[in-house]
């Protein structure tokens, strides 16, 4: 046995509070890497919920790599949500119709920050909020009820509203070598022989093993 199915919705038998979302996610602009789970007693399989102002015709994806630990009530505010901003009020009359349509703006002139991307083993506490277009890097921790507006360096940890840099987890140098070895990127039969490596801090035994 090399760890769990991750094709398997619960892989916790028992306790259904905990999926693997990239067997529950429907929409093609919602990307999900393995063993990444989302935690939630109310509904653990409808992660969709929680991205928020996610039009097609806008285009924008949510991508979320690999052995991530998302929370329970954690939004993701997607580009639909934004206004245009370059004129005297942002409040967006055409979408009543009845003659407002005349100032529907194009696509182009509404604010968009791009794709939201979430790299690999990050952590995402309790009703944290990312905005448009964020980066979170491999390795982050998010605080609960932190409000990310900002790019999210790897092995950072960020917490607050607006969310600010808590601190780095290792030094630089350790850091470059967890992202050049990548460990999530190994076959899982390597990833479970050398488990006790990738819980620890040691660096150095983590690149023999890789």
């Amino acid at each position: 046995m090399f760890g769990a199915d991750p094709k398997d919705k619960h892989p916790m038998k028992g306790f259904p509070q905990i999926c693997f979302i990239q067997n529950t996610v429907s929409n093609p602009n919602i990307i999900i890497g393995d063993y990444t789970y989302y935690d939630d007693p109310e509904d653990s399989e409808d992660f969709e919920r929680n991205v928020l102002y996610h039009f097609p015709f806008v285009g924008d994806q949510l991508i979320i790599g690999k052995f991530c630990a998302l929370a329970r009530g954690i939004k993701f505010i997607m580009n639909g949500a934004n206004h245009q901003l370059d004129g005297f009020s942002t409040y967006p009359f055409q979408i009543f119709g009845n003659g407002w349509e005349k100032v529907d703006p194009p696509l182009e002139k509404l604010p968009y920050k791009g794709n939201t991307v979430v790299g690999n083993d990050v952590w995402i506490g309790y009703e944290s909020v990312m905005m448009p277009g964020v980066q979170v890097g491999d390795g982050a921790i998010i605080a609960a009820k932190s409000v990310v507006v900002s790019n999210v360096p790897p092995y950072s940890i960020f917490g607050g509203n607006p969310a600010q840099c808590i601190r780095q987890r290792f030094e630089d140098k350790v850091i470059q070598s967890l992202l050049e070895i990548a460990w999530w990127n190994w076959e899982i039969e390597k990833i479970t022989n050398n488990l006790d490596k990738i819980v620890s801090a040691d660096i150095e035994a983590l690149k023999r093993a890789a």
